[in-house]
């Protein structure tokens, strides 16, 4: 996800009609809030939960006269509805006195045994495999949906704010939320219309997008890929959920009797079927799990409905709630399958109940079931993109036929509203700025051209001083099968222009042959990454680094040139083919030597570096998901692995190339998701040289000098520390998600998360290239004598941007200059 986008959106966001709404507190005799008691229109299976603070609302599109609230424990309370519309309610429940022999108080935690709702669950983790589309061979459905933002608790002190002046009318059809009861603006509408298709014997599932419409930003994929990210697919048979980014345990997980407390509240049936209501809440706070209800079947034990809220005590940032809705339509006896989806957000900066914020709801139905029709395994691996034009321009017919939900009154308004929006100057300016804010770029439309980036402009090393940089791209629009980009960037210290030009031609769609080339004359920090990059606009840390650890001075002047051909023959599968030259020196040549033995020289030394390289790359990313047809694609999950392969060929004597070598290098890149412990990040790469080569093409193990912690680099390394030919290196890092610290009491509401980290690397160095880089003043050392390590202990989310990490270095500590201990930190947004 965009880091940048979403609290941008999130500050720039500042008629269902319904028959009964209700909302209030529940408070026992004492006046202490009464969390997680059960509130229903009484003669229906309409409720909800009262959350931690005892606070509830709900509304029905039918009319109730009553409304019953219960907790085992206390008695029953019944409630007239004189009015359609109840607010502010005041329920007070009075603890049970009779049949207490009889009564099973579930206001702590409960017992695993003797429990009527636990055995159900075990019945439902029997029978979940039986359950759904699992059950058969192949399966296909339409699948339409659509997701709403909102901005919401609108009131009059917002309405005459000056940001909002000429732009009245926009609060003209304001509308309730029957989930949260707080008035809401809709912002943004985007619709999908798709066919899912998959095998289980396979092992595979493909969505084909056969229309997608959205209101207003057709061409901001930053946008639409921000929707993608957010609202991902989900199965509550699950044992973890993944919403926004984290993993919640499922009230149907296996694991769940550990982490909610269960009670069977009711029976009734539903649709001619005879269901238990089972009603659940967490056994601890903090800790990233739901509240709620579900129904389900008393012989095939499948879901008919459920219901989850997520607990205000969650360990999420920047949601104030989310609410979840889901029912399962009876096919025949023994076959329920998912029928509609409900989800809605409420993003705020602040989780008090009163702060404004963005609601993001998306609703998904499911339709037209068809079974065992075989499709071959090529079908699943032909890519589809949902935003070729294609699909993007379905007429209002298209819509009409294929919308399984209609539009209410407020849905339909929003692509009015967004079309009138446009026109508005001031309007535009906010989104503008939203726009720059999210990407880094200026958008200069009569130029079809983008200025930036904007967070590249100034930076500093020791051989430039301050450092200042101005960018420019084409920009025909999001799609561009072209995109020529360009910098130039000026020292103080050193008074020398630096510059950058590169572009990227798509020729073919289908195969994504794309054929690329550019030249970059820079000062770069050589030894940050071990897997070689031929980007020739990357922004290198020597540029960026106002303060580091100890002497930043082994910078080296670079003049690349590259060429290269990319093609995609199957999804997700990059081979590429391509050519550098590059000359290298020191730039700051008093503190940091690249001279090595050359017979052929005068003085039988140089410093300087001429090469030609051949590569061969190939990436694989299995599971990697992306939006966009054009040269430049979004990146809509993260998920994903990353396997690298490059080969690498020296080649001597061409344009005055140096040296002949072979250079073979592999990664491997995997996040993990350990359950409900959190995110494992894992990378192992491995490289090897063939030939005698210079520091300069050296592998030097990526050293850290810098106060960020920068994943992939070793933070209590400097630079060219440990020089190699032969490498391996493993990187763990995992974030528990506040794990361990919501089991702390005076830690609890802190929301912080731990993060622990190990690092290793071994590697090796010929005599002979110890020889021929001899003249230089960088000492020439590799860790083969033991694997170097280092760990180290963190602690994020504090005041939900910042992290702190503690690293400790394992051995090597008798080096000269070795760094034992360091404090890195990094900033940013995420949930």
């Amino acid at each position: 996800m965009n880091k940048f986008l979403f609290p941008f959106l999130l500050l720039f966001g500042l008629f269902v009609t319904a028959q009964s709404k209700v909302g209030g507190i529940v408070l026992d005799e004492f006046d202490q809030p009464v969390a997680f008691a059960n509130v229903i229109f009484k003669n229906s299976s309409q409720g909800t939960i009262t959350n931690d603070d005892g606070r509830f609302y709900m509304e029905s599109e039918n009319t109730y006269e009553t409304l019953l609230v219960s907790f085992i424990g206390y008695e029953d309370q019944e409630i007239t509805l004189t009015r359609k519309v109840n607010y502010d309610m005041k329920v007070i429940m009075k603890e049970a006195t009779e049949n207490l022999q009889e009564v099973v108080v579930i206001s702590g935690k409960q017992s695993k045994k003797n429990n009527p709702a636990v055995d159900i669950l075990r019945k439902i983790w029997a029978k979940k495999r039986q359950n759904g589309v699992r059950q058969f061979k192949q399966y296909k459905y339409d699948k339409y949906e659509k997701v709403e933002f909102d901005l919401n608790t609108i009131d009059s002190a917002l309405m005459k704010r000056k940001i909002f002046k000429g732009l009245e009318f926009v609060f003209q059809d304001l509308d309730t939320s029957r989930i949260t009861g707080k008035t809401y603006l809709p912002i943004f509408l985007n619709e999908t219309f798709s066919q899912v298709h998959g095998d289980n014997l396979l092992n595979e599932e493909k969505e084909k997008v056969l229309g997608n419409k959205n209101s207003g930003f057709d061409n901001n994929q930053a946008i639409i890929a921000f929707v993608e990210d957010l609202y991902q697919d989900y199965d509550v048979y699950d044992n973890y959920l993944k919403i926004f980014d984290k993993s919640f345990t499922s009230p149907i997980s296996r694991t769940g009797v550990d982490t909610y407390n269960y009670a069977l509240r009711d029976s009734a049936f539903i649709d001619n079927k005879w269901c238990y209501n089972i009603v659940y809440y967490p056994r601890r706070k903090n800790e990233l799990t739901f509240k709620g209800d579900f129904w389900v079947n008393d012989s095939t034990y499948a879901l008919k409905e459920i219901n989850m809220e997520v607990t205000k005590s969650a360990n999420i940032n920047w949601v104030k709630e989310i609410y979840i809705e889901q029912e399962f339509d009876v096919v025949n006896d023994s076959v329920f399958l998912l029928k509609r989806d409900y989800m809605l957000s409420d993003f705020s900066f602040r989780k008090k109940e009163q702060s404004r914020g963005v609601y993001g709801k998306r609703t998904t139905v499911y339709n037209d079931y068809v079974f065992d029709e075989v499709k071959p395994k090529e079908f699943y691996r032909k890519e589809n993109n949902p935003f070729d034009p294609a699909v993007m321009n379905q007429d209002s017919t298209f819509w009409a036929r294929n919308r399984l939900e209609a539009l209410n009154k407020d849905e339909k308004g929003v692509y009015q509203l967004l079309d009138t929006l446009k026109t508005v100057p001031k309007f535009k300016s906010y989104y503008n700025l939203v726009e720059v804010l999210g990407s880094g770029y200026v958008e200069i439309d009569k130029w079809d051209m983008d200025i930036g980036s904007v967070y590249d402009f100034f930076g500093y090393n020791d051989a430039e001083g301050p450092r200042f940089r101005v960018g420019a791209r084409t920009f025909f629009g999001q799609n561009d099968p072209w995109r020529l980009e360009g910098y130039m960037a000026y020292g103080i210290f050193d008074k020398k222009f630096k510059h950058g030009l590169a572009g990227k031609f798509l020729l073919d769609k289908k195969s994504r042959l794309i054929v690329s080339g550019g030249h970059r004359r820079d000062i770069e920090q050589l030894g940050v990454s071990l897997t070689s990059t031929n980007d020739v606009l990357g922004r290198s840390i020597a540029s960026s680094s106002v303060l580091t650890v100890g002497a930043n001075n082994k910078l080296t002047n670079i003049n690349l040139s590259a060429f290269a051909v990319e093609i995609e023959p199957v999804t997700n599968l990059r081979v590429g083919l391509g050519t550098t030259f590059r000359t290298l020196s020191s730039a700051l040549p008093d503190d940091f030597s690249l001279e090595y033995i050359d017979p052929t020289s005068a003085t039988g030394l140089s410093s300087e570096i001429k090469q030609l390289e051949m590569n061969a790359l190939i990436i694989y990313t299995p599971g990697k998901k992306t939006i966009g047809y054009g040269v430049e694609r979004r990146n809509i999950n993260d998920t994903y692995s990353t396997l690298l392969l490059n080969y690498s060929r020296g080649i001597q004597g061409t344009l005055d190339s140096d040296f002949n070598y072979d250079k073979v290098q592999f990664s491997y890149s995997q996040p993990w998701q350990i359950g409900g412990f959190g995110r494992l990040y894992s990378t192992i790469e491995l490289g090897k040289t063939f030939g005698d080569v210079p520091l300069g093409l050296l592998s030097v193990v990526p050293g850290n000098q810098t106060f960020f912690t920068t994943y992939g680099t070793f933070a209590n390394l400097d630079f060219y520390e440990f020089v190699t030919d032969t490498y391996a290196t493993l990187h763990l890092e995992h974030n528990f998600n506040g794990r361990l610290f919501s089991r702390i009491p005076f830690l609890r509401k802190l929301n912080l998360r731990e993060i622990v980290g190990l690092r290793g690397a071994w590697g090796d160095l010929s005599d002979s290239n110890i020889a021929l880089s001899s003249p230089t003043n960088v000492p020439l050392i590799a860790p083969n004598d033991r694997i170097y390590y280092e760990w180290s202990v963190g602690v994020g989310n504090i005041f939900k941007i910042f992290r702190i990490d503690f690293n400790f270095r394992g051995n090597y500590l008798d080096t000269p200059d070795a760094r034992p201990f360091g404090i890195t930190g990094s900033f940013g947004f995420s949930f």
